[in-house]
């Protein structure tokens, strides 16, 4: 789809892309930085065909991702509505990445620069990229998609959880924002298969450079690349 056509009514947007309604099976996703779609789409085709939860996809042309439109909303908004399900949506995320981390990434996928590995990585594996259907839960937003090991991809979710800012909270929830992070990220770690500790300080200097990133966020990552940094050196 041409970037200058209309696209429809904006349904959503992120700090990358927007996401337009086409109508009730397709949405658009436009980014907004020019960046190419389609590397995207066919991670999404790939992970399609051997069974994992993606969008189906439509169509991809430069900028624009045209995929299947999901009935339902995104785990974190589900977290705001309904906190008390903090710990069902931590191990549902956990298994989500272990189910992920079974599949073997295609020869052409790019290779992230933490550790070594096969793996099908998503990098970006947080709540509000899960959707919650009547099918299932749904992982969305694979521009990050390479290959690698599976711990980059549990501590870079560590990471997001731990250290990104989340706007348009109500007060009592802004509160209680930090307790649900440490039960949330107990629970993950508890139930995920692979432990992220050998590959923290990589996975956040590798956060860091993400230019979406915002300056509070990226102080936080410092001092966590800091200590792992610390912690791995008294280990050798």
């Amino acid at each position: 789809m041409p970037e200058s056509s209309q696209p429809g009514r904006l349904i959503g947007t992120g700090r990358a892309c927007d996401v337009y309604e086409l109508d009730d099976q397709r949405v658009l996703r436009r980014y907004r930085s020019g960046h190419n779609a389609e590397p995207e789409a066919a991670a999404m085709q790939y992970l399609h065909r051997v069974g994992y939860p993606v969008p189906q996809v439509h169509d991809a042309s430069g900028a624009d991702l045209v995929m299947q439109r999901l009935n339902g909303h995104d785990m974190l908004a589900d977290l705001q509505r309904r906190p008390w399900l903090v710990r069902r949506h931590a191990a549902t995320l956990a298994r989500l990445h272990d189910r992920l981390h079974e599949i073997a990434a295609p020869p052409s996928w790019r290779a992230v620069e933490i550790g070594t590995g096969d793996r099908c990585l998503h990098l970006d594996l947080h709540p509000g990229n899960v959707m919650l259907t009547a099918a299932g839960p749904v992982v969305i937003d694979w521009s990050n998609a390479a290959a690698g090991p599976p711990a980059a991809d549990v501590a870079l979710t560590w990471l997001i959880i731990a250290t990104s800012e989340v706007d348009d909270l109500s007060l009592a929830l802004r509160l209680a924002l930090s307790t649900i992070r440490k039960r949330f990220l107990v629970r993950f770690l508890a139930s995920v298969g692979e432990s992220p500790d050998g590959c923290m300080a990589a996975a956040a200097r590798y956060r860091m450079a993400d230019r979406n990133v915002r300056p509070a966020e990226a102080g936080k990552l410092k001092v966590i690349e800091q200590e792992a940094a610390r912690r791995a050196s008294g280990r050798e």
